[in-house]
């Protein structure tokens, strides 16, 4: 194997090399046009081209040009595929233009060094194949969804949620399948290079995927559907917080649920109820009083404030959380990961000049953070395991709580980003950790995406964006467990650090070849 990995280097050195500005140059659009394969533009030939164009421009690179190179790339995934929270920060934010573009440049330098050090350890530690580069990107991807908190977003395998290699989630997770497209992209490269024992490894990934969509871990239990009512109210984000707009907004929900009283589950999503429910305790009754008279569950996103907690801690503990009262239903959720700059303002006294409307805004003042070990919500005889907006975003967050679920349900509001990518790749995460788990999934909006979406992943039915709604569904319970349920991504982790201890150890004596600069 050494002798592989030593004429792979001899036959890089025998390329003729472009100037460092081009694979630059390259590098930074392919990372561009990587958030076009994803939701809602759907180019999913674009996740393979992409990491491709980026595998070919590493090339006889040195680890400082592959630095700079996996920066650009970087850069331009993130200011691209992320220029959706500029709605929020410019529109929501009250924050000038100019400021607003510049701020989403400076995130995006930030995250761009994600692939920054990718590239730089592929380059200075491994050798140049397949076999060492996806194992990375793999291990790169499930960094952002811990290193600060996290920002899990973008990530290659979300291309084929819903086609050709979608079989492998259930197996792997999203990082399965990001391991096999990004092997699946770099082989292209080698195939092109003339390396066609390249072929092989590709049709047996391709025919793996076809394999594993035959696979069935869960099964509908064999009971009664679980009627469903989702309420969407389609409050501007401008007015949710206002109180004089409070009144209103519950009027809102109040009359699009009057007809769904009498079904098993009603649910209104992240927020709809503006106050603490220490300020709207009679409500609060009435609705439940409501639910009982009509055996009607009934799950409402709604901010919390935990008197003991506060009391314990010697200052206010207020959560986003989601309750469920009425018939035979029950339980408090409270979030766990919270959105920087959507739920709290990192370093709020130092950036108070800078997002000066969000600072007043309930939904940023300083959410606490929910329990790990909570129980999932309980509605006649069914497990809802519980997400709120982003956590959704999180794989292994989903499936800890989907474990001993029937069903998973989330509420969100996504009108911060309305008329942007946003909400679309939001949704497109929710139908994968639908597939990874073999659940469906109820997702209640404020403005859209509304949807059912069943145990495949695939969206069932989805209510119109935007606008006030009602969408009903009777949803089968899942009985079963996936193996991504069941052993999380270490299967996938653990194969691919395999793939980098063989890379280093059958690696070149020096991998991290030093080239002459053109002049």
């Amino acid at each position: 194997m050494r002798t592989y990995f030593h004429a792979l280097l001899k036959s890089s050195q025998q390329q003729k090399q472009l100037p460092m500005i081009l694979p630059f140059i390259i590098s930074l659009c392919s990372g561009a046009m990587l958030s076009f394969s994803l939701a809602p533009y759907y180019y999913w030939w674009i996740a393979l081209l992409s990491p491709a164009l980026l595998y070919a421009c590493l090339r006889q690179r040195s680890a400082k040009q592959a630095f700079l190179i996996g920066w650009g790339y970087g850069f331009g995934l993130w200011f691209v595929g992320a220029f959706w929270l500029y709605t929020s920060i410019h529109v929501y934010g009250d924050t000038s233009a100019v400021l607003s573009v510049l701020m989403i440049a400076i995130m995006a330098l930030v995250m761009g060094l994600f692939t920054a050090l990718q590239t730089w350890i592929y380059r200075r530690f491994f050798p140049e194949t397949p076999l060492t580069f996806a194992p990375l990107w793999v291990f790169f991807e499930w960094a952002k969804t811990w290193v600060f908190t996290g920002f899990p977003w973008l990530f290659v395998g979300y291309a084929f949620t819903e086609r050709f290699l979608d079989g492998y989630a259930p197996l792997f997770g999203v990082f399965g399948v990001s391991f096999v497209v990004i092997l699946l992209a770099c082989a292209i490269v080698e195939i092109l290079n003339k390396r066609l024992f390249w072929l092989v490894p590709s049709l047996i990934l391709l025919l793996g995927a076809w394999g594993a969509a035959q696979l069935q871990f869960v099964q509908p239990k064999n009971e009664k559907p679980l009627s469903v009512s989702l309420i969407q109210g389609n409050i501007p984000q401008d007015l949710k917080w206002l109180t004089e707009y409070q009144t209103q907004t519950l009027m809102i929900y109040a009359e699009l649920s009057r007809s769904e009283w009498g079904r098993d589950l009603i649910v209104w999503p992240e927020s709809s109820i503006p106050m603490f429910q220490t300020d709207i305790q009679p409500f609060l009754d009435a609705m439940k009083v409501q639910a009982q008279k009509t055996g009607t569950g009934w799950v409402t996103g709604i901010p919390y404030w935990d008197l003991k907690a506060s009391q314990q801690q010697g200052s206010p503990m207020f959560y986003n959380s989601i309750i469920a009262l009425g018939s035979q239903s029950e339980g408090l959720y409270k979030k766990q990961r919270l959105v920087p700059f959507g739920e709290y303002i990192p370093l709020s006294g130092m950036l108070s000049w800078v997002l000066p409307a969000l600072q007043n805004d309930p939904a940023m003042s300083g959410f606490s953070r929910g329990a790990s070990d909570q129980q999932p919500l309980h509605i006649k005889q069914h497990n809802l395991a519980a997400a709120i907006c982003y956590e959704v975003a999180y794989p292994n967050l989903t499936r800890r709580n989907a474990s001993n679920s029937d069903f998973l349900v989330t509420v969100s509001n996504d009108a911060w980003f309305t008329g942007t990518a946003g909400p679309w790749q939001h949704l497109q995460m929710v139908q994968m950790r639908a597939k990874e788990n073999g659940r469906w999934f109820i997702r209640a909006t404020n403005t859209g995406v509304t949807a059912f979406i069943d145990h495949q992943g695939h969206i069932v039915r989805q209510a119109p964006i935007d606008q006030k709604a009602v969408l009903r569904g009777d949803l089968p319970a899942m009985q079963g467990q996936t193996l991504y349920t069941r052993l999380s991504d270490w299967p996938i982790l653990g194969f691919s650090a395999l793939l980098l201890i063989m890379g280093w150890f059958f690696r070149p004596r020096k991998v991290d070849v030093s080239f002459k600069s053109r002049r």
